[in-house]
């Protein structure tokens, strides 16, 4: 009667691995009594560290993200993903070159454009200025510019000779849509006392802002009939800039625009033009990861040092489990759960924390600076006026297995003392 007994309560070498009872002895272990409250506390911590971890890991790579997104939407979107310049002559014949290159495949626009060095002063104030000339349907078709036209208008751009500037340079030089701007070029008509500046006044035609305080304070845009003029380009143009599909496949599309663009013409794509600024970016991104992937580690340690002490102080009870039946399968298990629970609780909250964050960046930029009455992300340093926060959930499935990864390893080796533990030499001062 007493085996009979014993087999309908105790597991035997028979009992499938993760039965009821192992579920059910590793959660009366992770609610600690008060004499193991500091198993409690250790586990608490275990908790907390991944959960921090996790979300600030995916907090970080969202930023870094969102970041590269950012800076990669407003740099190529006024500048282009490539550019095609001729070599050894002028570029004369740019109507013929612009019509091929519209009609490769996956390319979405191309531009000619005139630009120049100039400085631009008023009465208020005088600063450095890039110019560049452009035709107003070009220019429409900028949608970084034209969607953002805060003051003003872009009809009628070919008709009469104006400039588009942004909010930063409108501000700095203090002038409204129809107010005069000076600009000065020195490469101005030669004459036979050498090359003169040439000195003209324009008026302001719209106002734009991108949310680039480099771009905003410092690009002006004027018809690219009247760029030729004033910086001495008659009838040819600087280069041609081509907008594809996706600039991240530049390399498949290159190949298509050399051919188009003929032997004569040299093809500049965005990654060589700004290698060395996203390229650090992408080194910036994956340093973070690694620095941040030590919170992760740290509170997996916490779980060894945990369920270590957890063994030492349930020994007798591992003990007993074992002169009942238990196999060392199911004593490592039942710590395995214990330890693993942790992980996989703290790596779920951590993400629902990190995603929460994420999707609320910006509220929560507002509402810190509102309190603290500072900027803490401020646009002459960082470029961008806002958080940006851009979620890859390549980045978050690869986060989320490394958590889980690191918690179920950290179990592995308490949870094996825990199997190997001696029942003899567990109980013999009891």
């Amino acid at each position: 009667m007493a085996d009979a007994t014993t087999k309908t309560v105790l597991p035997n070498s028979g009992t499938p691995p993760f039965a009821a009872f192992e579920w059910i002895l590793a959660r009366r272990y992770l609610r600690a009594r008060r004499k193991e409250g500091f198993i409690s506390v250790i586990a608490g911590f275990s908790f907390l560290g991944i959960m921090l971890g996790v979300a600030t890991l995916i907090i970080v790579m969202a930023v870094m993200n969102g970041f590269r997104q950012e800076l990669l939407s407003k740099i190529l979107g006024l500048n282009g993903h490539a550019t095609v310049l001729a070599v050894g002559q002028p570029l004369i014949d740019y109507d013929r070159v612009t019509e091929k290159l519209r009609n490769i495949p996956r390319v979405t626009y191309a531009m000619p454009y005139v630009q120049g060095q100039t400085m631009a002063s008023t009465p208020a104030k005088a600063t450095g200025t890039l110019v560049r000339g452009l035709r107003e349907a070009d220019i429409k078709a900028l949608e970084i510019i034209s969607s953002n036209i805060q003051f003003g208008t872009l009809e009628g751009f070919d008709q009469s000779p104006g400039l588009v500037i942004g909010t930063e340079l409108a501000n700095a030089l203090r002038v409204r849509v129809g107010d005069k701007i000076t600009l000065v070029s020195p490469r101005g008509a030669n004459t036979p006392f050498g090359t003169t500046p040439r000195v003209k006044n324009y008026p302001v035609k719209a106002v734009f802002e991108i949310g680039m305080r480099e771009y905003d304070g410092s690009v002006v845009f004027m018809p690219l009939q009247e760029a030729q003029r004033y910086f001495n380009r008659r009838n040819r143009v600087d280069a041609i800039e081509v907008m594809v599909d996706n600039p991240d496949e530049m390399a498949e599309i290159r190949p298509a625009l050399e051919e188009a663009a003929g032997p004569t013409m040299a093809v500049r794509d965005w990654r060589q033009l700004h290698s060395t600024f996203f390229g650090a970016l992408k080194t910036e991104q994956n340093v973070m990861f690694l620095i941040l992937t030590l919170i992760v580690l740290v509170a997996a340690l916490n779980i060894i040092s945990g369920l270590i002490m957890l063994v030492k102080d349930k020994s007798r009870d591992i003990a007993v489990l074992r002169t009942m039946g238990a196999t060392r399968g199911s004593i490592m298990r039942v710590f395995f759960i214990t330890g693993a629970s942790i992980g996989v609780v703290g790596t779920l909250a951590g993400l629902l924390l990190g995603l929460l964050v994420c999707f609320n960046i910006e509220t929560i930029q507002t509402t810190i600076e509102t309190l603290t009455n500072t900027k803490v992300f401020p646009s002459e340093i960082y470029y961008l006026a806002h958080i940006p926060a851009k979620i890859d959930f390549w980045d978050v499935i690869q986060v989320t297995g490394l958590a889980l990864s690191l918690s179920f390893l950290a179990t592995l080796y308490p949870s094996w003392r825990a199997a190997k533990l001696d029942p003899v030499e567990a109980i013999r001062y009891e």
